[in-house]
């Protein structure tokens, strides 16, 4: 089934075209990536067919009945709500009907009932209706998803509008996939996710129900999830069947194809023209060399094949080289106002070294660096600096650069005994010419700002390099052309990034944080994932074994314990239900009876109300009597909040 059509659409801002008759169609169970350049118009095409954006020609069709569900780039959610009620909204139509399940049941508990059989027939359609729409199980799904995006050790009564903006971002990413939209519309739902949370979200998406069109920089992440692309490209969209990897491959043969066409057209329109211009003026080959110009007129003249191949390009160089031993790290503490976020961190990096620091979001990898790189006074424990080195630190927020400078100014002040010519070529080298080295910092994109800061770097020839996250706004051509640098820097390497590619392109060593030891592996991230898989399995393996030693026949017999372990689950949640609503029943007699008090004793104050005798001790009465009602209730309500942690 098509869900989707975008047929000959064309979008310009201005006298600026984004894009020109753009195709594009997505069917059930797809999964696309659309790529392109920073600017190519991906966003744009995302939001125009979200409906966010409005279009200038063509058709954007939609079968009736299909629902999309739209995450834009760093779109965080804006909610006065906890984090378990804003969830729980994705989910009003279940509440919904389980309301009308309790009032059935109130119906059928009367033995006055006179349609018994009626309300028996609807409360039974009702309750397959609830569980076909995953009634019994939303609160699960719900808890599923917030692990999955690293909420698992959170609060759930939490306030959003507490929470970062990254956190915000993780939870609309949650909310989104809860709601299950038929086509599932993501821009960059990468952004602010550890290597666990996107591992998690890979295999989340793999086995996603609908289809998905997503656009994304993190290539192993396309590779895993999308199988066909879309690249938008000089205003329009070209389509390929596979993967990223796949796409480039066949990319690359249809452009090596249609240049040798070309090559060859051009060769021949060459030789026809030589044979006309020789030929023509002689009467004996004039009808000849008329017949080849006639040929030639005739002939449909391919245009070069184009390839959006303008990207940075630049290197990294050291002034001088530095001793062996390049940093020692020793019982290191680091935080701030006197907070630890680590202690007793030990590390040792030697010459030409290229060190990944992994860890989940919030442990410190960030805080760690800054203090190696001098950005931080750390706590406890000493660093060390070998001979020679000299540091260049690439901070992922871009703090370095200053808001109210031209591009220019900001490499130029910084090394004013170069040439302006001279600083306005490295610039170019980073795509900004022409009247671009005149923007204000402030006006610049994220990837613009993420060049000029690494065209700093470039030139500060330090030989020993700490990246933060240095492939953030980054499109992926750029990132390659970084890594390509990266790959024949001189110098030695320590840096944190969530980019799992260029972590396995660029790591000899993976260093992996976490809130008790940092551990080392000894090879890229391919082999990282390898031995920690082989841990496991061999985890796995000594419980099986210690379970068969003690005679624990449930461990020695793994399906007959998952089924019991289904089924304790099963009813765990069942009673987790009931005493939700049991929760809530409590809730609203307290608040009802509460109104009742309170209006009792605006009576008491009128002054009729309070010289009537008989009229004051009744609402007295009244309001006594409704007081104990509600420590009764408060009791039970606290007892099964105790059973509820």
């Amino acid at each position: 089934m098509i869900l989707l059509q975008c047929v000959q659409l064309s979008k310009s801002f201005g006298a600026e075209m984004i894009l020109s008759n753009v195709k594009l169609e997505v069917q059930s169970r797809d999964r696309i990536a659309l790529v392109g350049r920073n600017g190519a118009g991906k966003s744009t095409l995302l939001k125009i067919i979200a409906g966010e954006l409005s279009y200038d020609s063509g058709d954007l069709i939609i079968p009736k009945g299909v629902s999309m569900g739209y995450l834009a780039q760093d779109s965080g959610l804006i909610s006065e709500r906890s984090i378990w009620d804003e969830m729980n909204t994705v989910f009003h139509h279940l509440k919904a009907m389980e309301k009308d399940l309790r009032e059935l049941e109130e119906k059928m508990s009367d033995p006055l009932i006179d349609n018994i059989d009626k309300v028996m027939e609807e409360y039974d359609q009702l309750q397959q209706d609830f569980k076909d729409q995953g009634g019994y199980q939303y609160e699960a799904d719900i808890r599923s998803i917030l692990s999955g995006l690293n909420f698992s050790q959170f609060d759930y009564t939490t306030k959003i509008n507490s929470l970062s903006g990254g956190q915000k971002t993780r939870l609309a990413l949650g909310k989104l996939l809860l709601s299950k939209p038929d086509l599932l519309i993501l821009d960059e739902p990468t952004n602010h996710l550890d290597i666990e949370t996107l591992t998690w979200l890979e295999g989340y998406l793999s086995g996603y129900s609908g289809a998905i069109l997503v656009v994304s920089h993190d290539r192993y992440f396309l590779d895993r999830i999308v199988n066909h692309v879309y690249e938008l490209s000089f205003n329009q969209t070209k389509k390929f069947t596979g993967n990223y990897s796949k796409y480039l491959d066949e990319k690359g043969k249809q452009l090596e194809i249609e240049l040798k066409r070309f090559e060859k057209q051009q060769g021949e329109i060459k030789k026809l023209e030589d044979f006309v211009q020789r030929n023509i003026a002689r009467a004996s080959t004039t009808n000849r060399a008329k017949s080849r110009r006639k040929q030639l007129e005739r002939m449909t003249v391919m245009n070069r094949p184009m390839d959006d191949d303008h990207s940075a390009n630049f290197s990294f160089q050291t002034e001088k080289q530095s001793g062996n031993d390049v940093l020692t790290v020793d019982n290191l503490s680091v935080g701030y106002d006197d907070e630890k976020l680590f202690e007793n961190i030990n590390l040792h990096l030697n010459r030409g070294e290229s060190v990944a620091l992994i860890g989940p979001n919030g442990i410190g990898k960030s805080t760690l660096i800054k203090a190696i790189s001098k950005k931080l006074q750390p706590l406890e424990g000493t660093i060390k600096y070998g001979s020679n080195v000299s540091i260049g630190y690439y901070d992922q927020e871009q703090t370095e650069l200053t808001s109210n400078k031209t591009v220019l100014q900001e490499l130029w002040d910084d090394y004013p005994q170069t040439l302006e010519k001279d600083i306005r070529t490295i610039l170019g080298n980073f795509l900004f010419s022409g009247d671009d080295v005149l923007k204000i910092v402030a006006d610049l994109s994220g990837g613009e700002k993420a060049r000029l800061a690494l065209a700093k770097l470039m030139m500060k020839k330090a030989n020993l390099l700490i990246l933060d996250e240095p492939t953030n706004h980054l499109d992926i051509d750029s990132k390659e052309v970084l890594e390509s640098a990266l790959i024949h820097f001189p110098g030695t390497l320590l840096f944190v990034s969530h980019d799992r590619y260029f972590v396995n392109r660029m790591a000899t060593r993976i260093v992996e944080l976490s809130p008790t030891q940092m551990k080392n592996y000894l090879g890229d991230y391919d082999y990282y994932l390898a031995k920690k898989l082989e841990q496991e399995e061999w985890k796995q393996l000594e419980r099986e074994k210690a379970a068969a030693k003690d005679g624990n026949k449930e461990a020695a017999e793994p399906e007959k314990q998952a089924k019991r372990d289904y089924e304790r689950e099963k009813e765990l949640k069942r009673q987790e239900r009931q005493r939700q609503r049991q929760i809530e029943e409590l809730e609203l007699k307290i608040e009802k009876e509460e109104e009742n008090i309170s209006g009792w004793e605006e009576e008491l104050c009128d002054p009729d109300v309070y010289q009537d005798h008989e009229k004051s001790l009744q609402l007295n009465e009244s309001i006594e009597a409704s007081k104990k009602n509600i420590e009764t209730w408060l009791e039970e309500w606290e007892e099964l909040q105790l059973e509820e942690e």
